[in-house]
């Protein structure tokens, strides 16, 4: 989380905020003016609202998955594991971005739940390929409506092209 600690005139998060909205701030006495919150500088920091974004999708995806027992890291596996079968944890973990021993705890967990095994590579004897089973194809088409609500949901206020343009800057953001 954000905590900017003491800031001097020489410090950018001191400038001003940006201006207010056209529709300006809402009605004192109103349901929304006695809960608005004036965000100042907060409003124009970009990991704000990448923090709040994620906040809202992953409370999203509970309300929609979790009683599937499934996580988004957990899914994120899944679903690399049946797009790339065979690939080792190695390669998985870097593609989501998760850390050695994160992984193989997501992977044991999903091993427990049949959804997934190890197998030897076949082109390298120190590490495991990992494939899908049967139950984990199994869960992932029964999960796919309410993945699908969960998509259409996060993404309700954007267009098709705009959802797009979203995922494009948003792998900019996290490329290397």
């Amino acid at each position: 989380m954000l905590c900017p600690g003491p800031m001097n005139a020489a410090d950018s998060l001191n400038d001003a905020a940006p201006a207010p909205s056209e529709t300006g701030p809402a009605a004192p006495g109103s349901a929304a003016g006695r809960d608005a919150v004036d965000l100042g500088r907060l409003a124009g920091l970009l990991g704000y609202h990448l923090r709040r974004a994620e906040v809202f999708a992953f409370q999203n995806f509970a309300a929609h998955l979790g009683a599937d027992g499934i996580g988004p890291g957990q899914l994120g596996v899944l679903l690399l594991v049946q797009a790339n079968p065979g690939s080792n944890q190695t390669r998985i973990g870097r593609a989501l971005g998760i850390d050695r021993s994160t992984l193989v705890s997501i992977v044991d967990a999903l091993e427990a739940r049949g959804l997934v095994r190890r197998e030897p590579s076949p082109t390298d004897r120190r590490s495991h390929a990992l494939v899908l089973t049967a139950d984990g194809g199994a869960f992932l088409r029964a999960i796919r409506p309410r993945l699908d609500a969960h998509e259409a949901e996060i993404a309700r206020g954007l267009t098709p092209a705009e959802r797009a343009q979203l995922i494009d800057m948003l792998q900019r953001l996290a490329a290397p």
